[in-house]
């Protein structure tokens, strides 16, 4: 009884993973133990499966074969690897989801409208289209879907045409220790603000056109939890010009700014005289970017509009106006497809009440 046992126990073990699917060498081997004379159990034995697949096998591959014996036509049902191999091929092919493509052609004209005027990406018309119930769900694709139309070049846009997806960089590894920094390293940053739930802390950057030294940049300064973004025109990269753009912004938001984290750039050397009493500063580790990622995303999205080699004084107060709005007013994953200008204002009017509410008292 033992030993019957133990048989029965052996053949239900299997060496194949879940749901793999039968080669075309395993189905040679099925043929070529069939006509050793092995049974369906036994085959499955060596192969390694469950001995229903082999049932199931052997239907899907039988043939009919016509032989003459004595002067008379017999039919013969035979297993034939290479036809179970095609017919296998084939059903696979009718396995999966019907093409959605043509039910959803309103939803692609949204998309491609919001793309070309709003630059907006696929996963935020996907989302904000999701969020204010404009398409019902068989009227619409996932984020993932409509990234595979683009793969499939099923629409105009084109992978070229998506600026994240095409000029993705390779990561550098540079060594950042014993180099001094111009203040606070980042390292002494509290670590509440890396989980972006407190409002009011930003990050500073500059953005270059043209390298010459003597043309306008772009001041950008982005707020961490609602990735609102604060873009102004100054003179030059030099600490003066920065300090005297910031002092502007002080005026306007100085009550909601709890930290200013920097990179080491000489721009940034001033930045403890502008912002004494109103916010700490934090700076990053030379070559460390990552650390202020978010004000580094918003930077190349800057660079949809205002290209590298592009003269920034060419460029005017309602050009940098325009970039602003169109960065504040996509709608973004992260905030559950909220737009980050609307994100920045209900923040700010809760701060402020709260504070007019504290000086009543």
């Amino acid at each position: 009884m033992k030993e019957v046992f133990v048989l029965v126990q052996e053949q239900l073990i299997t060496s194949h993973v879940k749901g793999h699917h039968l080669t075309q060498i395993e189905r040679g081997r099925i043929a070529g133990l069939l006509s050793a004379g092995k049974s369906a159990r036994q085959i499955a034995a060596e192969i390694g499966v469950c001995h229903q697949t082999i049932n199931n096998e052997l239907k899907r591959g039988r043939i009919q074969q016509v032989k003459k014996l004595n002067g008379k036509e017999q039919y013969f049902s035979v297993y034939a690897p290479d036809t179970a191999q095609v017919r296998y091929q084939t059903n696979r092919q009718r396995c999966h989801r019907p093409l959605k493509f043509k039910f959803v052609t309103n939803f692609l004209a949204y998309f491609d409208d919001h793309f070309h005027q709003d630059d907006w990406s696929p996963d935020a018309a996907v989302g904000f289209a999701h969020q204010q119930h404009l398409f019902k769900r068989t009227e619409m694709v996932c984020t993932k879907t409509l990234y595979n139309y683009i793969d499939a070049q099923l629409l105009e846009i084109r992978n070229l045409d998506l600026v994240e997806k095409a000029n993705r960089r390779t990561k550098h590894h540079w060594s950042n220790k014993h180099r001094r920094l111009a203040g606070k390293s980042i390292e002494e940053r509290p670590k509440r603000v890396d989980k972006r739930k407190e409002f009011g802390h930003f990050e500073i950057d500059t953005v270059v056109g043209k390298r010459s030294g003597h043309e306008s940049v772009l001041l950008t300064f982005t707020e961490r939890k609602t990735r609102y973004d604060i873009v102004r025109l100054i003179e030059g990269k030099d600490a003066d010009s920065v300090s005297y753009a910031l002092k502007g912004i002080c005026a306007e938001f100085g009550d909601l700014i709890k930290s200013v984290t920097a990179d080491n750039g000489t721009e940034f050397t001033a930045l403890n005289a502008v912002l004494d009493g109103v916010a700490d500063i934090y700076y990053a580790h030379p070559y460390s970017s990552f650390e202020r990622a978010t004000n580094e995303t918003h930077n190349r999205m800057i660079r949809r509009y205002l290209p590298k080699g592009h003269s920034l004084d060419t460029i005017g107060p309602k050009t940098v106006s325009m970039v602003e709005s169109r960065l504040n007013q996509l709608p973004r994953r992260i905030l559950k497809y909220q737009t980050p200008k609307e994100a920045f204002q209900i923040e700010a009017a809760r701060i402020r009440k709260s504070c007019s509410a504290q000086l009543l008292s």
